[in-house]
């Protein structure tokens, strides 16, 4: 059963990576068709093509590898200086650049003069590029927001699950009391599992945040209301200072790092809420922050997959994950011992978590990512205007063509990473707790 799971999960995977891919470059294809360009292919994959039909124009297709897709734009980059579209060149350089110009141009016909890619006004090139990677994230969003809304998240609230028996510092890698431990006052004054703290002080407390900055911030005597058996009670408390986790701008602990604080001795109860829509936007805004700041510290997080991957090194839970190791952590989500509702929301909040991801990656300004080809228009645009305040002749369209052996160079980069995290996803994959 649990191989079974496994082939499902990763079969489910699958299919959202393929629809995940058709949905992207559907905003390309829908945008370049809205402003005229011709597009002869609409592809879904790499490799050989294993079913495709012509409606229209266009080509529609999936190939055998679902690792991407791509639809083909007539006229992606301008001719050369000379006005030709094809010539040849001893510079190894200079042949990538023209290599990837008669590309552009192939099955150019009678008529498409006025179809191509680069004769577009460069909003609308902004507009065609950046459609792609903007429906993955609709499709982040939209994901999330279900699953926030009508399911929810993991969250504490102010009901006591457990009762610590003793001040422990939480710097200490112990939960076990020594002799010599002063009692909790959570213990002292009489908290037990199952009731439900309504008020610090004589304030309402609704929510864990609340509850849990009120503590933090009180050293000594406190009046703690609970609700015990469908009453209120109120339970007097002398809070001790203890050493505890500290916590960031967004109220998350930051692992590792302590501060003096008030300590109750109790921990919170731990429930599946649904978020109103107004939480559910500001979790989404956390979840792009996270994302931006991944996709910036990925540099940096090599070495470390490195050593995992070759080395004896440890695996991190934050460590860059692949296609591979993504369809693997959704055969491993089909096996979880959890109700059926969890395991959908975890397998479409990774369905979400990729997509924000391609939608983040993608608009790196990088050639021949959709970012590069959208800071190209954006250039074009800036120097053009720049020419027209000081009335100078129009530059004409930026080659981006000229940037091909560039876009090579990053395209080989990403490669080999990519290599680097299939091969870790094999040998040493991130796992699920």
């Amino acid at each position: 059963m649990t191989i079974l799971l496994t082939v499902i999960g990763i079969a489910l995977f699958a299919v959202g990576l393929l629809i995940s891919i058709a949905w992207h470059e559907l905003g390309h294809l829908s945008t370049a068709k809205l402003f005229g360009i011709r597009v002869p292919q609409y592809m879904v994959g790499f490799g050989p093509t294993i079913w495709s039909r012509h409606k229209g124009e266009t080509e529609y297709g999936i190939k055998a590898i679902p690792a991407g897709g791509y639809i083909r734009m007539i006229g992606m980059f301008p001719p050369g200086d000379d006005g030709r579209i094809e010539s040849r060149s001893t510079s190894p350089f200079r042949s990538m650049i023209e290599d990837a110009r008669s590309a552009a141009f192939e099955e150019l016909k009678p008529g498409d003069e006025n179809r191509l890619f680069y004769t577009r006004k460069p909003w609308k090139r902004v507009i065609v590029m950046f459609a792609g990677p903007f429906m993955n994230l609709v499709l982040a969003v939209a994901i999330f927001l279900g699953v926030a809304m009508a399911y929810g998240f993991a969250t504490q609230t102010t009901e006591v699950a457990g009762v610590q028996k003793c001040v422990i510092s939480q710097s200490e890698d112990r939960d076990t009391c020594k002799k010599g431990d002063p009692v909790s006052p959570a213990q002292a004054a009489g908290l037990k599992v199952g009731d439900k703290i309504v008020a610090f002080n004589g304030e309402p407390v609704a929510d864990w945040t609340t509850l849990s900055n009120h503590i933090r911030e009180t050293i000594g005597p406190a009046a703690i209301t609970v609700e015990r058996d469908g009453k209120q009670q109120v339970l007097k408390a002398t809070l001790a200072k203890n050493l505890v986790v500290r916590k960031d701008a967004d109220g998350e602990p930051v692992p590792e790092d302590f501060v003096e604080a008030g300590y109750l001795g109790f921990a919170a109860r731990t429930e599946i809420l649904p978020l109103s829509f107004t939480d559910s936007v500001d979790r989404m805004g956390d979840m792009l922050e996270n994302g931006v700041e991944s996709i910036v510290a990925l540099p940096s997080k090599i070495p470390d997959l490195w050593n995992a991957t070759f080395s004896d090194g440890e695996r991190k839970a934050d460590s860059p994950v692949g296609v591979v190791g993504a369809a693997r952590i959704s055969g491993e989500v089909l096996n979880l011992d959890v109700p059926t509702q969890s395991i959908i929301a975890t397998f479409m909040m990774l369905l979400a978590g990729f997509n924000l991801s391609l939608f983040l990656f993608n608009m790196l300004p990088l050639l021949p990512l959709d970012g590069g080809h959208i800071a190209g228009a954006v250039w074009e645009s800036v120097r053009r205007n720049i020419a027209k305040v000081f009335r100078r002749p129009d530059p004409g369209p930026f080659d981006v063509a000229k940037l091909m052996p560039v876009a090579y160079v990053v395209a080989g980069i990403f490669i080999c990473f990519t290599l680097l995290v299939l091969v870790a996803d094999i040998v040493n994959p991130v796992k699920i707790s």
